[in-house]
């Protein structure tokens, strides 16, 4: 038994690790103790890949690639193998992963089982909507292949299904051409929510990635940075350099940096600074997709209490009112995050039966933890979310209450019967008892 933290840092509960490396004997390692639950970097804010007092399956060791067509950018790999590897293997052959989260330093089984997306959902979809087939192992033994057109059923549930409908052994990827690693960008200061939805909306049809940081501590004005690329066509980078990717590591810090002098003063000079800086750009694809993987252990700015993260997406009808109501709340309550990411999601129906993604608007924040003084304003978060038909994350969740689940995920009672008895984790028996 070892102590492991989930990316929040929200607790450090003893668990049983077992190390997965061979795919030919997992189901040996599965049978040894259930239920568990597998877990591969750990870079879910909350309690899905937690199983405290119980069994992890660690994926990380199963990291091979086992095939790469280099003429169709087809790939199969192992459940292990990272996101940041897929990209440096594939980038200087001319394909590229369609979507990527806000780190590639996830699993290709932790991206399937939460269904991720990026900063292109408008264009691209999710992480699901790009694998073509992938292998299931029950803990009884039972293999399963599912993909978009073999079992979809199984498909849907494993999708975005949170790990519990098996373990995932490997997964064939379709990826898409590129034409290098640079990202031509731009940055656009907005003065408010009006000025954000507007740009927005303009940049879909011609621009890949679209994002936004927002202020949060300014309230319902919502002053922003919009960020928008697009891949940069060859003739434009060649013979182009690429940068030496430098990375730094935080140290452990004995109180959480984030408090309302520290907020007050990074978003107001990150702002100002970018505003100054603000134009068109080329930017390499690892500064502009994961700008926070250059710092490694970030989480730990927020001492040794942890922290939460809040992301939620409510549909586009109710999402200005909504979005300017949790702005309002956050700003009243004096907490706040360096990190508030604003975005807008593209006309698509979730793929997966639990998949978050959903047409709308979702608001990202993190939050030091402070205890019942920052679940109260979840609180009134929540409600916000719940009177708008809006849904949280699973993957940054921690807290979410069960009802809040239940009304958001419509598909959950049919998702239920796809469950693997032997699989079950902090956040299963939190919000479906088991």
């Amino acid at each position: 038994m070892r102590p492991i933290s989930s990316w929040g840092r929200l607790s450090a509960a003893p668990h049983d690790v077992a190390g997965l490396t061979d795919r030919t004997r997992i189901a040996q390692v599965l049978a040894r103790q259930l239920p568990g639950i597998a877990l591969g970097m750990g870079r879910s804010y909350g309690d899905v890949c937690l199983n405290p007092g119980g069994v992890l399956w660690s994926t990380a060791g199963l990291d091979r690639f086992i095939e790469f067509d280099q003429h169709s950018g087809r790939l199969v790999c192992e459940a292990g193998v990272l996101l940041r590897d897929i990209q440096r293997l594939a980038i200087p052959r001319g394909w590229t992963l369609p979507v990527t989260p806000g780190t590639q330093l996830v699993t290709v089984g932790g991206a399937i089982a939460n269904d991720v997306h990026g900063k292109n959902h408008h264009v691209q979809g999710s992480f699901g909507d790009h694998v073509q087939r992938l292998q299931l192992l029950r803990t009884d033994g039972e293999v399963i292949e599912c993909g978009p057109q073999l079992r979809p059923d199984w498909f849907a549930a494993t999708v975005g299904g949170l790990g519990l409908t098996g373990v995932i052994e490997q997964a064939e990827i379709q990826l898409r051409k590129t034409a290098g690693p640079w990202i031509a960008t731009e940055t656009i200061p907005y003065r408010n929510l009006d000025e954000f939805y507007r740009l927005a909306d303009e940049s879909e049809a011609t621009w890949e990635h679209t994002v936004s940081w927002i202020d949060c501590v300014t309230g319902v004005g919502g002053r922003g940075l919009f960020m928008r690329g697009n891949p940069a066509d060859a003739a434009r980078v060649q013979g182009r350099p690429e940068p030496v990717y430098r990375q730094s590591t935080m140290p452990v810090a004995p109180i959480s940096l984030v408090n309302r002098l520290s907020l007050r003063s990074f978003n107001m000079a990150y702002y100002h600074l970018k505003k100054w800086r603000a134009g068109r750009a080329l930017e390499h694809y690892e500064k502009f997709l994961y700008p926070l993987d250059a710092l490694l252990e970030w989480n730990r700015m927020y001492g040794p209490r942890g922290f939460y993260q809040y992301q939620s997406v409510v549909p586009r009808q109710a999402g200005a009112d909504a979005v300017a109501a949790m702005l309002a709340q956050i700003a009243r309550s004096g907490e706040g995050s360096f990190l508030a990411v604003l975005k807008t999601f593209g006309n698509r129906q979730p793929l997966g039966m639990l998949s978050f993604p959903q047409p709308g608007v979702t608001l990202a924040l993190d939050f030091p933890n402070k205890g019942s003084r920052t679940l109260q304003l979840f609180a009134r978060l929540d409600a916000i979310v719940r009177e708008a038909g809006g849904r949280i994350y699973p993957a940054k969740d921690a807290r979410m209450p069960r009802d809040l689940f239940e009304s958001g995920y419509p598909r959950l009672a049919e998702f239920l019967t796809y469950r693997d008895p032997g699989i079950s984790s902090e956040m299963s028996r939190r919000l479906m008892g088991s």
